[in-house]
């Protein structure tokens, strides 16, 4: 257990002991399935699907040999069940990518509606945020990554600010709150991008930071710089094979052009020593204000500004997008980079709608973010972007399922650093989902190639990380109760 969940009088316990090959439960037609009680199979385990969504088609009867390291060794279709594998019976696909979570938002889904737009929403915001102590949040996110897991989600992108006490004074260890959110990650076995957020001013005029935000902010970007590579250094090797430590410039109004800089030349030093870069990624024209802002002061849009100091490129990420002009489309076109949708957030916070098609059709990748978390749902996130493009466009066939199932998985997996996730096949990352098709009356009379379209969160029955199983049944070893929920969200509203 780490020192997160000592000495707690509300913690969310997960239910001992690991799945070896003898904690199975064999059932009647001679199924093995790895009992709930004992969490999770390991890694270098072979599972058998009757329905697996691969690179070439929905493919029957395919056997998936998992290895030691997390990888899929092999991908065979047409295989008989074999009692040696664990069965995972419905349509295996693979797993979905949260490109944006802040996760402790969470703590406001359902809450009274405080003021009619996206700045009053934020006030209530930051009164959560101020409650948050390196134990407590370790607790909620538990709780949180759990609930990701549930959903299908294999992987979440954390857009992580809140680094320091309230007064703005490092804790002992500047990077208790990080680490907070691996251990928690770790725990519950999501793979984990920690997007560690630089926050440095309250608008696009470089104002100095109110009372709630100085929390936020490590003063400069260079003190930001000494703090974020410390933590990524002291990962251990274990930490590194699910944990990745990325960047971020939380928008315009937190990062001037000359701290982005800083930010961008960082997530990409790697490249000189012919390694991949770290992901970094920033939140981009959610608001209007944002943009006039931005164009008032620099008179350049967001994505122009930031196109100055060389921010985007292939491992960059703008979040939202949603006021973009078309010159910002063909600019992030062109440098690689990829968009995250928001869709369920940017629906609740009376954001807008973004151009999905329109950066489609430029060559954009596109993925989906949770964000605020007042739903987790990867099916209802992509529903939604759909449904959004309809409404924009007055057609229905903007997008097909199979690209939307690319933007909830491949894509996703890229915009959050884990390239070779995303796919059912050899040498990739064995994390995929399996829906329950037989008992859902949200899938029942779906095509095959439409089901992820219908489906919802509350069909997922089967998740696997790295391999090893960590959604048994519908079932996580570690999920909170509601009550438990409940009352770690009374802690963070009062």
């Amino acid at each position: 257990m780490n020192n997160y969940s000592d000495n707690r009088e509300h913690a969310v316990q997960p239910i001992a002991g690991t799945a070896n090959s003898s904690d199975v439960i064999v059932t009647a037609n001679n199924t093995n399935i790895p009992s709930v009680a004992n969490g999770t199979s390991r890694a270098g385990t072979t599972y058998w699907t009757p329905l697996c969504w691969t690179s070439n088609g929905i493919e029957h009867d395919v056997r998936i040999v998992t290895e030691a390291n997390g990888l899929i060794g092999a991908v065979r279709s047409g295989a008989a069940y074999d009692p040696s594998d664990i069965r995972l019976e419905g349509l295996t696909i693979p797993g979905a990518a949260n490109c944006h979570s802040h996760t402790f938002h969470r703590a406001l889904r359902g809450i009274d509606f405080a003021g009619g737009n996206f700045w009053s929403w934020r006030d209530t915001m930051y009164a959560i945020a101020s409650r948050l102590t390196p134990d407590l949040y370790f607790r909620y996110a538990k709780a949180v990554y759990t609930e990701m897991l549930l959903a299908g989600y294999t992987t979440v992108a954390e857009f992580h600010y809140i680094h320091h006490q309230l007064s703005g004074q490092s804790y002992n260890d500047p990077n208790a709150m990080g680490k907070a959110l691996i251990a928690a990650a770790q725990e519950v076995g999501i793979r984990l991008t920690l997007l560690d957020t630089c926050y440095l001013h309250a608008d696009v005029a470089g104002s100095p930071l109110n009372a709630k935000q100085q929390r936020f902010s490590d003063q400069s970007p260079e003190a930001w710089l000494e703090r974020v590579a410390a933590l990524e250094r002291n990962l251990d090797d274990a930490q590194r094979q699910t944990i990745r430590i990325g960047a971020a410039a939380h928008s315009v109004r937190a990062c001037s052009p000359q701290d982005a800089r800083i930010i961008a030349d960082w997530s990409r030093e790697s490249l000189a020593l012919g390694a991949e870069p770290r992901p970094v990624h920033i939140h981009l024209s959610e608001q209007v204000a944002e943009n006039k802002d931005c164009l008032r002061h620099s008179g350049m849009t967001p994505a122009a500004l930031m196109q100055t100091i060389g921010f985007w490129g292939g491992n960059a990420c703008a979040v939202h997008a949603t006021h973009l002009t078309a010159d910002d489309i063909t600019l992030l076109a062109a440098s690689g980079a990829s968009v995250a949708f928001c869709p369920t957030t940017e629906a609740n916070l009376a954001d807008g709608i973004g151009p999905a098609a329109a950066m489609r059709d430029a060559g954009i990748k596109l993925c989906i973010g949770s964000d605020e978390n007042v739903r987790i749902d990867p099916f209802e996130e992509i529903r939604q972007l759909d449904a959004h493009e309809r409404l924009l466009s007055g057609r229905r066939d903007a997008f097909s399922c199979a690209e939307l199932v690319n933007i909830m998985t491949a894509n996703g997996q890229r915009s959050c650093g884990w390239k070779n996730a995303g796919s059912v096949q050899e040498n990739a990352l064995a994390d995929f989902v399996t829906l329950d098709i037989a008992n859902s009356p949200r899938i029942a009379g779906a095509d095959l190639q439409n089901i992820p379209f219908v489906a919802s969160a509350s069909d997922v029955r089967y998740v696997v990380v790295g391999g090893k199983l960590v959604v048994n049944q519908g079932m996580h070893a570690a999920e909170a109760s509601a009550r438990e929920i409940a009352l770690l969200t009374k802690q963070l509203r009062d």
